[in-house]
């Protein structure tokens, strides 16, 4: 499944330039949808991955993370950052980028910025995870947080659980205008919200995706009822959660792998044995998702490194016979193995 190497092993690259071009070429719900379906299908052969909780660098001022797995054919891995004080000196909360390698020859087969390709694979898995967990017929989400996460989120429960209507919110009103806007003409109904309290109104569906780097109360108690859905994904590091301890003690909890987001996630304030049950489960069948109309699902999701492995994995078969890659001549690789001196000496 690679793409061919050239005499010198020359690794594909795909710039954000070109990440933009392969998107509107695909189109965006459809690259999103595709994304979706990319990561059911490697959760469903979740036993086949190593898996291990991303390894974080943490400072007083944000984070520094590697994400790798591979399923014994691929390794893939991501460097990502998560810098809450970036939007305030006009820089991006979030950058990354990633590897997919052959596991055979050890040899890199694409190498991608990821940056906009996480806010393409979260909005998939929130709504891998809605499909699988939202009321059947709902159609109205509740947005919360509007900065650079939300169009993906909106568009992406439009495109694979048929949203019709997003109930936006956010601390700055410039960020609700902003996502708003961008939204608009893009076949959803937009309602914008000056409270929390107003975005949740008649939604069936809550979206938290908020940047702030500390333990937060987007939503309490009484603002969820009966039957809703969150995706709570903004909580995604130590000391940093969005819900209120007892929206979590009350709700069905669905994660991606525990060991992380009990580090990680809503649940950091719970105990170590609060139950959860793992999303793959669900996917595959094994068990049940959403038991009864009234009940409160959670998923708790703090991103994984699967997650970026389908990205991968789907990018490296899209840009097969595209031009939306450049070769990079990355990889020493003299026509003798042994000869690594010989190959530096005869380039003077």
């Amino acid at each position: 499944m690679s793409l061919k190497a050239s005499p010198r092993a020359m690794v594909p690259f795909v710039s954000v330039d070109n990440m933009m071009r392969l998107v509107h070429r695909i189109g965006i719900e459809t690259f999103i949808a595709d994304l979706a379906q990319a990561i059911e299908e490697d959760f469903a052969k979740w036993d086949q991955f190593d898996k291990t909780p991303r390894v974080g660098s943490h400072s007083d001022v944000g984070v520094i993370e590697l994400m790798p797995t591979s399923d014994g054919v691929l390794y893939g891995f991501k460097y990502v950052n998560g810098h809450p004080k970036n939007m305030g000196e006009g820089l991006q909360t979030v950058t990354a980028f990633g590897v997919l390698s052959d596991v055979y020859s050890g040899y890199p087969q694409l190498f991608t910025e990821m940056t906009l390709l996480t806010a393409l694979r979260t909005a998939a898995m929130s709504a891998v995870a809605t499909k699988h967990l939202a009321a059947p017929g709902a159609d109205t989400m509740a947005m919360i947080g509007n900065g650079a996460q939300s169009e993906f989120q909106c568009l992406a429960v439009k495109a694979v659980c048929g949203v019709q209507t997003v109930r936006l919110y956010d601390i700055d009103p410039a960020a609700t205008e902003k996502c708003a806007r961008n939204l608009a003409g893009l076949g959803l109904n937009i309602i914008t919200c000056t409270s929390p309290e107003q975005a949740v109104e008649g939604a069936q569906i809550i979206t938290t995706a908020t940047a702030d780097k500390d333990m937060q109360t987007i939503l309490t108690d009484n603002m969820v009822g009966a039957g809703v859905h969150i995706n709570a994904i903004g909580g995604d590091c130590p000391g940093k959660t969005e819900l209120h301890r007892d929206i979590v003690a009350r709700a069905s909890v669905f994660v991606e792998y525990p060991p992380q987001t009990r580090i990680e996630g809503e649940i950091q304030q719970m105990a170590p044995d609060h139950p959860v049950t793992e999303l793959w489960q669900v996917i595959t069948g094994q068990t049940k998702g959403r038991k009864s109309p009234d009940e409160v699902t959670l998923f708790d999701g703090v991103g994984f490194a699967i997650e970026d492995f389908s990205a991968l994995r789907y990018v490296h078969q899209r840009i097969k016979d595209t031009p939306y890659y450049i070769d990079l001549d990355l990889i020493a690789d003299p026509d003798d193995p042994r000869d690594l001196f010989g190959m530096l000496k005869r380039a003077k």
